[in-house]
């Protein structure tokens, strides 16, 4: 950040950038209000402090942070059936359990997400921005669709006359124009609802401390701190990916659940990272630091309060063209070419279509990250459970020796037991683990049972070859699992 304010090229890159991000907030702000059930102002109030407190607080440079639909979605019957302080509760207590689990390390857990899953994340996210612009084309004025175009146009062509200014803020602005100067009549930001007149003040939630009040927001505070956190760290990681940076995810975690506290106190309606938003200031318009994640919230605060009358004649025409390019840019077009397919493994492509389909059905990413990890590991599962091999060989002194070769756990173990000629077998047999691993209790328990079939026919049985964790936890288990006995 320290280079950005030394550098006029970078600084500016930053100011125009949060500038963008600001003005494409301002109507997603709103309509997630709606969908919350909540006035325009909660969502506009709580896109701008989570904005300005995670500049400072977040672990992820140049991430924007603010008001989500996915947030939305889970607050809104809590909003049907108890209002607006109900609400404000439960995220002050969602940002509380945020800090909790930031600060025991739940960040870590990302390392379990494969890669499939985030390609799938990743499309889902576009085609979800893209659907979300649907409304805004379905019955208006036939003058919406020139000025979309329009607006497309631009942002993809001025690039190749100069990178100076972000293409996106130039189509924004020629639009806006174009539609004043020739007063059409088209749906603008105006529309979508009525923008503050005045800053957020404090806000302590009216309800009370009683045990009834908490069995009624943890619910939702839960599911609030996860879907955020989620989100928030799966779009930490994509922008890592983007720019060849690395970011704090343990910082990114505690610090979303802060913001959500600060953002709680003044009246807003909570939130995690915005990976549309996000993309718009990384991709389209290249920031790198906090400082425009700062300005967009400083930007949306100071449009709708000081120019709002102006904000509001913004056609939505323009940034819905903002967003539609922002779709066409985050989608990975390489993950669905013929020729990956065709190199890609069959359960890579299931994983990460079962992920995009879970996700655009529910419209909740959360969801489809989740059942893309589920189907990942149920496939992997599956796939090494078929790796281990029992040779058998029949050794000088009359000893019969199987040599195990592979991982056994609980789905490789499970046919272990008929792998073993218990009648035909002479009277001493060795199970040779050299080659293996054993990694759980399941896998004690088969040997356990092996050991106890050979033991009723008047046979010893010996397991040789374990070392390290293997042996501790064999040796800590074996005759204690209730196998055999």
């Amino acid at each position: 950040m320290r280079s950005a304010l030394r550098s006029p090229r970078r600084l500016r890159i930053e100011v125009l950038a949060g500038l963008v991000v600001a003005l494409a907030l301002i109507p997603e702000a709103i309509a997630f209000s709606v969908i919350a059930g909540v006035d325009p102002r909660v969502g506009l109030f709580a896109a701008f402090t989570m904005a300005v407190s995670i500049s400072f607080l977040g672990g992820r440079p140049a991430m924007i942070s603010a008001a989500t639909g996915a947030v939305a979605l889970v607050i809104a019957p809590l909003v049907a059936s108890h209002g607006l302080d109900h609400l404000i509760a439960a995220i002050i207590l969602a940002g509380i359990i945020q800090v909790v689990l930031g600060l025991l390390g739940v960040a870590r857990m990302m390392r379990f997400i494969p890669r499939s899953v985030m390609v799938g994340f990743v499309n889902a996210l576009a085609i979800l921005i893209a659907v979300s612009q649907v409304p805004y084309l379905l019955g208006v004025p036939w003058l919406v669709y020139p000025l979309v175009a329009a607006a497309l146009v631009l942002i993809i062509f001025f690039p190749r006359l100069t990178t100076t200014v972000p293409a996106p803020l130039v189509a924004i602005v020629v639009v806006t124009a174009v539609t004043m100067v020739f007063a059409l009549g088209v749906p603008t930001v105006g529309d979508e609802g009525e923008l503050p007149r005045s800053l957020p003040t404090l806000f302590v939630p009216d309800v009370p401390l009683t045990v009834e009040t908490l069995r009624i927001i943890a619910p939702y505070a839960f599911a609030v701190a996860l879907v955020g956190l989620l989100e928030s760290l799966l779009t930490a990681r994509l922008v890592d990916d983007i720019t060849d940076t690395r970011s704090d995810k343990t910082r990114e975690s505690w610090g979303q659940g802060a913001s959500n506290i600060i953002t709680g106190f003044f009246g807003g309606m909570g939130g995690c990272a915005m990976i549309g938003q996000t993309m718009i200031n990384v991709r389209a318009s290249q920031a790198r630091t906090r400082i425009s994640t700062f300005l967009a919230g400083v930007f949306l605060i100071v449009l709708v309060v000081g120019l709002g009358d102006i904000v509001a004649d913004i056609p939505m025409a323009a940034l819905v063209a903002v967003m539609l390019m922002v779709a066409v840019g985050t989608f990975d077009w390489h993950s669905v070419a013929p020729s990956t397919l065709r190199r890609m493994p069959r359960s890579e492509t299931i994983v990460m279509l079962s992920t995009v389909v879970v996700t655009v059905v529910t419209s909740n990413l959360a969801i489809g990250v989740v059942t893309g990890v589920v189907v990942a590991a149920l496939l992997f599962t599956r796939r090494i459970a078929h790796l281990v091999d029992v040779t058998s060989v029949m050794d000088e002194d009359g000893t019969k020796r199987y040599v195990v070769d592979g991982p056994l756990f609980f789905a490789s173990s499970n046919d272990l037991e008929h792998r073993f000629s218990y009648v035909d077998d002479p009277e001493r047999v060795v199970v040779d683990l050299s080659r293996s691993n054993v990694w759980d209790a399941s896998s004690v328990a088969v040997l356990d049972a092996v050991q106890a079939k050979y033991r009723a026919r008047g046979k010893t049985l010996e397991i040789e070859g374990l070392t390290g964790n293997s042996a501790a936890r064999h040796d800590r288990l074996a005759g204690h699992l209730g196998v055999g006995l």
